[in-house]
């Protein structure tokens, strides 16, 4: 299910002997195009520190009553390493964070973490289903990144601020667009599958959607996201209604329209050849 970031900042966090606290923000990576970790305001309890909790840890969000589930004991979230999330997480944050709480690196493999699209597969003892490749991958990466983590202890890891990225101005080929309204997540496996563009600068009352694969040029110092399309294509895109629900129909439309490959055609394309190998 795609879902706006901004829907979630309402959701508290639930550990598995209580609450841990509520979302605030969120770390994106942008090579991949995908939430790292979510930033959780922990309130009174551990005096408003802010946390970090990876996707790895999340179970199936409770829409109802707002609230996503993740498999860690509050003593272990009090516990868990200091990370300033004022200022820029580093690898070797990243690596002292998943290491406490024991988790493989996500970076490595061929897919959005690992070798595989969920997140959940590099949890120790995940048995949720999953197929058979997907797990064996998972394992193959989990021995393959602790090999490579030394090498890679000084990387950048790419890591945004999701909310920095918020009104961020949005340019095409031939002009400006507008700025960046919101970002549609695939809660199973996080990625980002679309920039909400508000494009009233231009054409007032109107929002179409973006994919990240369809980005040129990212400018953080400027705070401008370049994109390989016209304005008239994108005047003509199939319109975003937020208060309709984005259904696969409506997903098709639109990369029709780009003449472009659907996300989801390459990562069936991916499990297919990781299954005939």
């Amino acid at each position: 299910m795609l879902r706006n970031t901004r829907d979630l900042l309402t959701y508290t966090v639930s550990a598995t002997d209580g609450i841990i606290g509520h979302v605030q923000n969120f770390y994106f990576d942008d090579e991949a195009w995908v939430i790292r970790y979510l930033v959780v305001d922990t309130g009174t309890w551990l005096s408003r520190r802010r946390v970090l909790i990876s996707p790895i840890a999340i179970g199936h969000p409770n829409r109802e009553e707002e609230v996503l589930p993740v498999s860690m004991t509050k003593e272990q979230v009090k516990n868990s390493p200091d990370i300033d999330t004022d200022k820029p997480v580093s690898r070797q944050h990243e690596m002292q964070y998943l290491g406490y709480y024991g988790y493989p690196h996500y970076w490595g493999g061929s897919g959005l973490w690992g070798s595989s699209s969920n997140p959940n597969l590099l949890m120790p003892g995940y048995t949720g289903f999953a197929p058979e490749t997907e797990v064996a991958e998972a394992d193959a990466t989990a021995a393959y990144t602790r090999f490579e983590a030394l090498h890679q202890q000084n990387d950048d890891p790419h890591l945004r601020d999701c909310e920095a990225v918020l009104k961020y101005r949005l340019e095409t080929s031939d002009g400006d667009l507008g700025h960046i309204e919101g970002l549609l997540i695939e809660d199973e496996t996080w990625a980002i599958r679309y920039i909400i563009a508000n494009t009233s600068t231009w054409w007032v009352g109107h929002q179409v959607l973006i994919a990240p694969q369809w980005i040129k040029e990212v400018s953080w110092y400027d705070a401008t996201i370049s994109v390989n399309l016209t304005r008239q294509a994108v005047k003509d895109a199939p319109p975003y209604d937020p208060a309709v629900s984005l259904d696969r129909e409506h997903e098709i439309s639109i990369y029709d329209h780009y003449a472009q490959a659907g996300y989801w055609a390459a990562e069936e394309q991916r499990r297919s050849h990781s299954a005939d190998r």
